[in-house]
């Protein structure tokens, strides 16, 4: 379950008080999605200061995003027995405490622990900033508020990787997460004062605590699997073989219990609806692959081609300026559209963006990193909320909590999964064409011969020009395996728009993607 569907028992509301209210409401959602992307180019940086390799320190995005997709499944019964405001403000306070916690650490267990507890306070806060939202707004301008809404959320991956490493370079990281304390704290207030007397009812419903239970063990099994499988040698080591076990029985005793269950945490049987099912497929795939690659552009380009954590995040941030142009004229405009067409769109521009990276090389002038992420803006504009309206379409409106907490859980944890499993490939790549590069340099090739020889004669030992040439080895061998996963990620792309045409047309109705009509044409 998610955030309870919006609901107009409240007048909406007018004037300045609206214009608080949003504003608010998009400093805390600014917050949370800031917090996925901050972080990205400052792992270098946390790792160096905490002492493990960039590749545990990729935990750090990772603990947050799966403890955070956990959580988003119990926002519905949170907010049905506590009331949507209550919960909400209180998720924004425990960001707050849980980020000055994350700054203080001083170990990276201690990181990725309170990681963990950021994340899973962090889960109530986007579905019922949605949820609030929309009840600020009269119904025929609920598709300008969910633009308005998604338009903040692209605002922060825009402003995330610049913070980020604008504090790494000139700070320190523990800066990346004491920012959250003056906003969340400003963002609450405002949210009490404007929202408190518009409180939700309440009621009791019974919770789910098996399903919660078996859900926390086989994603969190899954995911320390991918996380750890690399130290530990994958199959050769019992540890992940117990985890690959804990996390297949757990699996298949939540499909059980889930589909048996009165009230369960995630209501699977939403799957049995064909546009459901594409729409979070598509949705949830695409985002795999677009988290991925977000995870492995900064780390590429500071380990190996030279780039301080300031000027990574600045060749990363445009990915959001053409999005938050496009993102209120396709939310206007969608009612009027297929939103098939839309999002095939989307996954067009994000193939397209994906080949122009897969011809990058180790000498690629600063704006060949830049352009593909300011055009892929276009498909950022057009992708969640299309695959929203067709995963939405022809539900009961009382399923509409559920089936967008269930679509969250499963995009969430796909990223996760994604940003895990691709770094991984990306460096296990790297060494083996690490391996198949460096059988060339021997004394009996000429050009190896010949490059030892010009280093040497510029007064390197035969130790310092092998030592700058396996650099440059290292170099070339992982801009051959990034590059080897755009072409991947391109392809896929392609693949995504067949998928999103087994979806059923359906009418988009002017209430914004929850309402749609339930005649198919």
């Amino acid at each position: 379950m998610a955030a309870p569907q919006a609901s107009h028992s409240h007048p909406p509301l007018e004037g300045s008080t609206r214009v608080i209210a949003t504003v608010a409401l998009a400093l805390a959602t600014f917050m949370n999605v800031l917090d996925t992307t901050i972080a990205n180019v400052s792992i270098p940086a946390i790792s160096g200061d905490l002492g493990v390799s960039p590749n545990q320190g990729t935990w750090v995005i990772t603990s947050f995003a799966v403890s955070n997709a956990i959580a988003v499944p119990l926002t519905g019964w949170l907010a049905q027995r506590f009331g949507q405001v209550r919960v909400f403000v209180t998720s924004v306070l425990l960001f707050v405490l849980a980020s000055a916690l994350c700054g203080m650490a001083n170990s990276i267990g201690m990181l990725i622990a309170f990681r963990v507890l950021q994340g899973l306070v962090a889960g109530p806060m986007i579905p019922l900033s949605s949820a609030l939202l929309l009840q600020s707004y009269p119904p025929a301008k609920s598709a300008v508020a969910l633009a308005i809404w998604a338009m903040t959320t692209l605002v922060a991956p825009v402003m995330g990787p610049i913070l980020g490493g604008w504090i790494s370079d000139n700070m320190s990281w523990p800066w990346i997460f004491y920012i959250n304390i003056p906003t969340g704290l400003i963002a609450a207030w405002l949210c009490w004062r404007v929202f408190r007397t518009r409180e939700s009812p309440t009621q009791q419903k019974p919770v789910d605590y098996i399903g919660l239970a078996l859900l926390v063990i086989w994603v969190g099994s899954l995911q320390i699997m991918l996380d750890k499988g690399k130290d530990e040698g994958w199959f050769d080591s019992g540890l992940i073989i117990a985890l690959a076990a804990v996390a297949f029985i757990g699996f298949c005793f939540f499909l059980v219990w889930e589909l048996t269950d009165e009230h369960p945490v995630v209501d699977l049987r939403l799957f049995k609806g064909r546009n459901f099912l594409i729409g979070t497929a598509a949705v949830s795939l695409g985002y795999c692959l677009f988290f991925g690659n977000v995870v492995i552009m900064p780390l590429w380009m500071q380990q190996f081609l030279g780039y301080t954590a300031t000027w990574a995040g600045l060749a990363t941030a445009p990915v959001g300026l053409l999005a938050i142009i496009l993102s209120p004229i396709v939310g206007k405009n969608l009612p009027k559209m297929d939103p098939r067409m839309v999002a095939s769109v989307a996954f067009m521009v994000f193939a397209l963006t994906s080949f122009m990276r897969s011809h990058f090389t180790v000498n690629l002038a600063f704006m060949d990193l830049v352009w593909p992420q300011l055009i892929q803006g276009a498909a950022m504009a057009t992708f969640f909320v299309p695959l929203s309206a067709i995963s939405l379409s022809g539900l009961k409106p009382q399923q509409i909590a559920s089936a967008t907490g269930l679509q969250n859980f499963v995009r969430i944890t796909a990223g996760a999964f994604g940003a895990s499993i691709f770094t991984t490939l990306w460096q296990d790549r790297a060494t083996l064409h690490h391996a198949q590069l460096a059988q060339a340099i021997d004394p009996y090739n000429p050009t190896a011969r010949a490059a030892l020889d010009g280093l040497q004669s510029q007064g390197y030992s035969l130790e310092q020009a092998l030592a700058m040439i396996n650099r440059l080895i290292d170099q070339q061998a992982a801009t051959l395996s990034a590059t080897e996963f755009f072409w991947f990620s391109g392809y896929v792309f392609i693949a995504l728009i067949a998928v999103v045409w087994f979806a059923q047309r359906r009418q988009i109705g002017g209430g914004g993607p929850g309402t749609a009509d339930a005649g198919a044409h």
